[in-house]
């Protein structure tokens, strides 16, 4: 195999859920692609790479320092969705059904991986609940060991807001799930089934 592909095959099997036998598929397209698509897709990359930066307010991705949601008069201030990853955004938009606010947090608490509550974006999301005019905050957040944790750390950092109703998604998301994996139906449902959390 020549060097040039070797690297190649090497650089993209370090994409998630890539391994070598798919990086080798993908350099063989990338070959037979015209060269100013090629050129175009590395322009994208490399743009999305340098200029992407994420919400002053939510910590979603965006082009701008406020994204689109947070930016729509359209969409119900009162309501935070906080969620693990950008991913999670993308799966509940998706289902049409949620017209709130989003939180992410930037993953979940994991001292197996040296990720503590300060690492997350917990002080932020306080401070806009602090702010006002926040009245429900949905939970939906992944059902493994480590969202389980952040769960419960969300929870006792919650209360100290009198009055703010806190709510779950509803638990028909299997056990160790992802929310990304999960489809749009039963998305649709958990949001719709949400439960207060006592």
């Amino acid at each position: 195999m020549s060097q040039l592909l070797q690297e190649v095959v090497g650089e993209l099997s370090k994409l998630p859920g890539v391994g070598r036998r798919t990086a080798l598929r993908l350099a063989m397209h990338i070959l037979r692609m015209e060269r100013e698509s090629v050129a175009e897709m590395t322009r994208s990359i490399d743009r999305f790479r340098n200029e992407i930066r994420h919400c002053a307010v939510c910590n979603n991705l965006s082009d701008e320092e406020i994204c689109p949601i947070c930016s729509d008069a359209e969409r119900d201030h009162a309501t935070i969705c906080v969620v693990e990853q950008v991913a999670d955004v993308l799966s509940i938009e998706n289902t049409h059904q949620y017209r709130g606010l989003y939180h992410v947090l930037g993953g979940v608490i994991s001292p197996m991986q040296g990720i503590a509550p300060s690492d997350l974006t917990i002080d932020l999301l306080c401070e806009r609940i602090a702010a006002g005019g926040v009245k429900e905050v949905i939970l939906a957040i992944s059902t493994s060991v480590e969202g389980e944790t952040t769960l419960f750390y969300l929870l006792n950092r919650l209360r100290q807001f009198p009055g703010l109703k806190i709510t779950s998604i509803a638990r028909g998301i299997g056990f160790g799930d992802e929310l990304e994996y999960v489809d749009e139906l039963t998305i649709t449902h958990a949001l719709l089934n949400r439960r207060e959390i006592e």
